[in-house]
């Protein structure tokens, strides 16, 4: 299906509660069905007779042409019935409207549509109406000619197919073909002879019928013709002279059972068939030893693979794939566990002459139902794999076209494997960690794992010792911020390969990173075989995994109940496999709060203290540490203090969001304590260890520098909207961040100070009203050239020192004494520890305040990030500081050296635009004017340059008072040209463009 508005379900936090929304987002890839997608084949109705025996009915038609056969040039009647496919228009009681193309001799799949009418799936034209039948409510029609129809497509490509899903007036509900399809219906290329089975519709797939099924078969020719009709390449009927036949055919064989209706007027001969299926009784058998997980189990060497499928209820299963041509036979039938087994609700079977190292793409035929293997490791896309680069992804398996419909599985034996060389890595403290979250496709142009692993150098530089992917796992379509989960044991191809995965977590352990997923167990999405299996009338269905309904309304996707025994068997498994296959070191658990059966209708009631919520955290929390007692586990809780310390003394992590009040202090605000950061600090929460992950930003927050800039605070001259005094305030709040004890979290490109809204769209406009979700999971540039700016720059070798300062010093792990006064716009942090004392101030405000920094003791004390040496005298211990808007200092007892590389000394000032610096008249001749406002007093000082940075005047002003100030310059014996001026007050220096111009 072409581009679209498509309705998805991200990530997405609403204040502090964690709570999802419904976006309508616009994405440059293909429709992928969230919600009404594979249904089972029980649901559907029947076209002809068949005793049921507990077997699935065959497809009925969505869409039926009249005529049957006709070209690009003549008229047709489509009928859309409601009640088939996804049957999402069941019963609907507002206008249907078609959305339709073609598909061309130019496309390049089914899903590759032309000419689409209309250009808003949300807003209809009278044009895509359907006319109801007054006889049957769930009956549309429209009439139209293709050629005419579809007016946007170039006289000279031909019509193949028209291609069409239904909808609602405002794009829901939608109806869809079986399993979230596509509905395709051919258009004849001449007038030449053809012949259909046009009943039963398989819509091409194998169907399944019990033993002695009674089968009305229908078939129609486009032309008077001799028309026979075969079982199993037996003559049942035969018409002469005819156009269309209607026989009821027994089926009697076991197996594969084909009819073949042909048509013959005497100079051409043409042929439909459809394959119908009858499956022997299943078989009961224990699993074979070594097989007992799900998903795949490789044997003799490679040549045979046990592939294992839970899936309770159910009556047959076959494996069809590369193997078998596709084609379910006796020999690729699954064996079932016996009723009174431990396993029981698991079907398997062996697959032999497998060809190791060979790739195969294979699904399940479940009752009827293609599905992908629920445990696959690789995932075949027919509608987004084409837009996956050869650079990302090289030699990428190509999808079975023609030969099954639906995402499919991939196994291979003996496949090249990697070989991890970092082997004795130890993890960073918890109180030592700073993770950095990423998402890999906004952190790179190329989006990819292999240029993920050179970018280490950087974060390593950073300081940063742990690094946090946003979901990997194959999720729904190519960009995506990757919480849309269908597939949790596949690395989504978007990002490359699984061995270049393994590569970078290798590399960033080598470096003394480890690496973290984002991992999503509280939902999942329509593509997930597991959803696909017990689905009906829009939602999960007695669901061994799934609840029917969510339990609380800030769900997304199908919610997973954790109450049941499959769902805690499943997410072990996931759990187990990336710390064991890929050495992962941990999760960040998605919408933890989510796991419960609990059901509650608001944020609050959410949000409360719930046992049976700790009770599922602790067996999955004893279950990591049995798989590796060193696991990094951290919840996106939220929740109330009581139950987030309770999982805390289970050994859990979690996330605390301070982004309000630290963005309330960067803009300069603090309206009613608003800006205080006291709860970055575990204890202030209750807990007893010092679990909690605090951030100023994630990707669920917008960004601070985009608020600054866009809603700061403006004092006189000083303004927090500036780019440079906003970019030195993120230094003031990283100053109050790092240095609170305990595991902290940046957003990627946060140090360098990332100023792009979370709800920027591809053009670079922020919607209005903000904020607006429409384009909160559009795609954002990488910003790799805000590195080059000196005053970013700054502020990366800012968080990097204070990142070394607080992981390498161990009084910030376990201080003795751990104070903080942040409730005002002046704000004052202390370590006091007989191994480090520190004392840090700060004005948040955007007037000069004074501070009393009560210093520990006194002596002699460092200015950590300029190096600078103050004397306290007794007396000075308790002395007031005036620090002008913006200001600040981290004191330490004893001098510490800065990373290697940094320039932080008080001799470079920041850039800014602030001081308004002008010059009048400019061009000047004997003298000029300079015109500026300092936003505090302070010694001022002023250099002219020429054009080669030769400095040819210097004035030193000496000290001046707040407020307006003027300065003449002669220039009268300089020679004509441009000059740079450049005035420093304090801190902050502006420099301005003067031509001279003597006569």
């Amino acid at each position: 299906m072409p581009t679209q508005p498509v309705r998805i379900f991200p990530d997405f936090s609403l204040g502090s509660d964690g709570d999802r929304a419904l976006f309508v987002v616009n994405f440059s890839f293909l429709l992928f069905t969230l919600f009404f997608i594979c249904m089972k084949a029980l649901r559907l109705l029947l076209l002809w007779v068949v005793t049921l025996a507990g077997l699935p009915a065959a497809q009925a038609q969505v869409v039926t042409a009249n005529p049957v056969f006709f070209t690009e040039n003549d008229q047709v009647t489509l009928t859309f019935d409601a009640t088939k496919g996804t049957a999402g228009l069941k019963d609907y009681t507002g206008d249907v409207y078609i959305w339709t193309g073609v598909i061309s001799d130019k496309s390049t799949s089914d899903s590759d549509w032309k000419a689409v009418v209309g250009t808003s799936f949300s807003q209809p034209i009278p044009k895509e109406k359907m006319t109801r039948s007054a006889t049957n409510p769930n009956l549309y029609t429209i009439t139209l000619t293709p050629r005419t129809y579809y007016d946007k497509l170039p006289v000279t490509d031909k019509i193949l197919k028209l291609a069409m899903v239904f909808r609602g007036a405002n794009g829901s509900p939608e109806g869809k073909d079986t399993g979230g399809r596509d509905i395709l219906v051919d258009v004849a290329q001449n007038t030449a002879l053809s012949v259909r089975i046009t009943a039963p519709a398989t819509g091409g797939a194998t169907q399944f019928v019990s033993q002695n099924a009674v089968v009305s078969v229908r078939g129609e020719a486009s032309a008077a013709a001799t028309l026979t009709l075969t079982l199993n390449g037996t003559q049942v009927d035969q018409q002469t002279n005819a156009t269309s036949l209607t026989k009821d055919v027994t089926i009697t064989q076991q197996g594969l059972n084909v009819v073949r209706l042909t048509a013959t007027n005497g100079t051409t001969t043409v042929s439909d068939e459809i394959r119908l299926f009858v499956s022997p009784a299943t078989q009961t058998a224990a699993l074979p030893a070594g097989a007992k997980k799900d998903g795949v189990t490789y044997i003799n060497n490679g040549a045979s693979a046990i592939l294992t499928l839970t899936a309770p209820g159910k009556t047959n299963v076959y494996a069809i794939g590369d193997f078998n041509d596709w084609q379910p036979g006796v020999a690729y039938q699954l064996k079932k566990t016996a009723a009174t087994d431990a396993e029981n609700g698991r079907w398997w079977v062996q697959i032999d002459g497998l060809t190791p190292g060979q790739e195969y793409a294979y699904q399940f035929l479940v009752d009827g139902l293609s599905i992908p293997d629920p445990y696959t490791e690789k995932v075949l896309d027919p509608n987004n794999d084409r837009f996956i680069p050869a650079v990302t992804f090289p030699n990428l398996k190509a999808y079975p076209t023609g030969k099954t419909t639906g995402l499919v599985s991939v196994l291979q034996s003996n496949a090249p494997g990697y070989t991890f060389q970092t082997t004795n890595f130890q993890r960073p403290k918890r109180t030592d960690m700073v993770v950095y979250e990423l998402l890999v496709r906004d952190f790179l142009a190329r989006h990819d794992y292999q240029t993920l692993t050179d970018t280490l150098k950087y974060i390593q530089r950073l300081g940063v010792n742990v690094i946090e992917l946003m979901p990997v796992n194959e999720f729904e379509g190519n960009e995506s911020w990757g919480y849309n989960t269908s597939f949790y044991f596949a690395p989504d191809k978007y990002y490359g390969p699984k061995n270049e995965l393994k590569r970078f977590i290798d590399e960033a352990h080598k470096r003394g990173i480890a690496v973290i997923l984002d991992m999503v167990l509280n939902q999942s999405f329509g593509q997930s075989p597991m959803v696909q299996l017990y689905f009906e009338n829009g939602k999960p269905k007695d669901n061994p995994w799934f609840n029917a309904d969510a339990t609380h309304p800030f769900n997304v996707g199908y919610d997973f109940n954790h109450e049941s025994a499959y769902t805690r068997y499943f997410s072990k498994r996931v759990m187990e496999f990336w710390l064991k296959e890929y050495n992962v070191d941990g999760y960040r658990f998605d919408l933890s709060k989510g796991f419960t059966q609990k059901v509650t209708t608001g944020v609050g009631d959410w949000s409360q203290y719930d046992q049976s919520r700790v009770d599922i955290w602790k067996d999955y929390a004893d279950f990591m540490k049995s798989v590796d007692a060193n696991v990094i586990p951290i919840l996106e809780h939220l929740g109330v203090d009581s139950e987030e310390k309770a999982l805390s003394d289970l050994g859990l992590m979690l996330w605390g969001k301070m982004t309000d009040a630290y963005n309330e202090g960067t803009m300069g605000y603090n309206e009613n304590g608003k800006s205080n950061t006291s709860r970055a600090y575990h204890a202030t929460r209750g807990f007893a260890k010092p679990d909690l992950v605090a951030y100023m930003e994630s990707h669920d927050e917008e960004r601070l520098m985009y608020k600054n800039l866009a809603f700061g605070n403006v004092q006189g001259s000083y303004s927090t909207k500036d780019l440079n005094t906003a970019l030195a305030r993120m230094e003031l709040a990283s100053a109050f961040f790092f240095t609170v004890p305990g595991p902290k979290m940046i957003w990627q490109f946060g140090e360098l100070g990332f100023d792009k809204s979370i709800f920027e769209c591809p053009d670079g406009t922020v919607p209005t009203p903000y904020p607006n979700d429409r384009c909160k999971l559009s795609n954002k540039a990488p910003v790799w050239n805000y590195y080059q700016n000196p005053n970013r720059r700054r502020l990366y070798d800012v968080y990097r020192s204070l990142i070394a300062l607080k992981v390498q010093e161990p009084a910030f792990e376990d201080p003795a004494t751990f104070t903080q006064d942040v409730a005002g716009a002046v704000k004052k942090l202390q370590i006091t520890d007989p191994r480090l004392n520190v004392t840090i101030v700060g004005n948040f405000d955007v007037r000069e305040a004074t501070v009393n920094p009560t210093f520990q003791a006194a002596g002699t004390w460092y200015n950590y990030l300029t190096g600078e040496a103050v004397t306290i005298t007794e007396a000075g211990r308790t002395a007031p500081i005036t620090l002008a808007p913006g200001q600040y200092t981290v004191y330490t007892s004893r001098r510490i050296a800065k990373p290697a590389g940094t320039v932080l000394s008080s001799g470079r000032p920041r850039e800014t635009a602030a001081l308004r610096l002008t010059s009048e008249p400019n061009p000047a001749a004997a003298v000029t004017t300079l015109r500026y406002e300092l936003p505090i007093s302070g010694p001022v000082s002023l250099t002219v340059q020429n054009v080669l940075g030769a400095t040819v005047r210097t004035l030193s002003v000496g000290r001046q008072a707040k407020g307006a100030q003027e300065l003449k310059l002669p220039v009268q014996d300089l020679a004509n040209g441009v000059y740079l001026v450049r005035l420093q007050a304090g801190e902050q220096i502006q420099t301005a463009r003067l031509v001279v111009q003597n006569q």
